[in-house]
């Protein structure tokens, strides 16, 4: 079940009851993975902390807020398994994860301040604390730390497949611009957004392991996959959250799309759904932008009419499940596990 946050007022309990519960031998971790990527994640980390130093003492200070903010580092830890998969035996995995993780940290700097965000993890968001420029800035800086790292390993072709990323990236920023408010998005627009936004980081995060191991291109074109569909699948599960999860869970507070006028899945599959009556109504609170006391509850409402949270969870299985079959062509390991864990694990955070 997904449980509605903290000040709804019990507004539909239970809101999307056609999730069945996994049974408990289904439940998954991303502890596995934690395990066995922890000696290289403290270089990682130490990494990280080293490379955020300036002269400048606003720069830690901004970058700190956000890196030591609780995230799990999901992406850089992709890296450094798929490294180990890949049976990868030198030391560049260690920056290049490194690299990822800064990637990942000037994005969220930089979308806090597009999408004037006042929370990030829970905590208030680093333009709350030090305004737009100095978040922007210090996110520029982050990318250049990230660049110089890539630079530092030698890999050529790492560097095509992260700064590429860092391209896509930026594009599939614009592109949600392009979609901002737009109620007739939509959805092979909006995954054109999210494998842009999203997914183009995790499957780079996944595919420069095999990379820096030299492997063929048959594992290469896996692991960055299953990198890119576990990417939309955490998407399109962190959609539905939002208008179903907990603020402790999300880090921010319900119902923020809905207020930011985001155009996400479950808003595309019930305006497509909808009457003329329901779409004059998302055209008037996302579009227009005049939301009103009890719309919120009503948008609630309308996405349990229409399967909107159900269905998105469905894509999100179905993206998951293309992300397990994707690491099929390595033989059955330890790390395999770990990975398929994951998936189970990010799909899982809609119950």
């Amino acid at each position: 079940m997904i449980r509605l946050g903290c000040g709804m007022k019990g507004f539909i309990v239970g809101l999307v009851t056609a999730i069945s519960e996994p049974s408990s031998t289904e439940r998954a971790s991303i502890d596995d993975l934690v395990k066995l990527v922890s000696a290289d994640m403290a270089r990682v980390n130490d990494t990280i902390i080293s490379r955020t130093g300036s002269d400048v003492t606003m720069i830690p200070e901004v970058a700190n807020h956000l890196i030591s903010s609780g995230g799990k580092r999901l992406r850089p830890m992709l890296t450094l398994a798929t490294a180990a998969l890949s049976h990868y035996q030198g030391q560049g995995h260690i920056k290049l994860a490194a690299s990822v993780e800064f990637m990942h940290t000037a994005t969220l700097l930089h979308d806090d301040v597009v999408d004037m965000s006042e929370m990030r993890r829970g905590k208030k968001a680093a333009r709350m604390l030090w305004g737009n420029e100095a978040s922007v800035l210090v996110g520029d800086f982050l990318l250049g730390q990230a660049f110089k790292m890539m630079v530092e390993v030698g890999s050529l072709p790492c560097l095509d497949i992260l700064s590429s990323a860092a391209a896509v990236i930026a594009e599939g920023e614009v592109m949600q611009l392009a979609a901002a408010k737009n109620t007739s998005t939509s959805e092979d627009d909006y995954l054109s957004v999210i494998s842009a936004k999203t997914a183009a980081l995790f499957g780079a995060a996944c595919e420069v392991g095999p990379v820096l191991a030299k492997r063929g291109e048959h594992e290469i074109a896996a692991c960055r996959e299953y990198g890119v569909n576990l990417g939309i699948a955490f998407q399109l599960i962190d959609d539905a959250l939002d208008y179903g999860g907990s603020s402790t869970n999300l880090g921010k507070n319900v119902g923020d799309d809905f207020r930011e006028g985001k155009i996400t899945l479950p808003i595309v599959l019930a305006v497509q759904r909808g009457s003329e009556s329901e779409r004059a109504f998302w055209r008037t609170t996302l579009e227009e932008g005049h939301i009103q006391e009890g719309d919120l509850e009503k948008a609630f409402e309308l996405l349990r009419r229409h399967h909107a949270l159900v269905d998105t969870i469905k894509r999100a299985r179905h993206y998951g499940e293309k992300a397990c079959a994707a690491l099929d062509c390595f033989s059955p390991s330890e790390w395999t596990n770990a990975l398929k864990h994951v998936v189970t694990f990010c799909i899982e955070r809609a119950h």
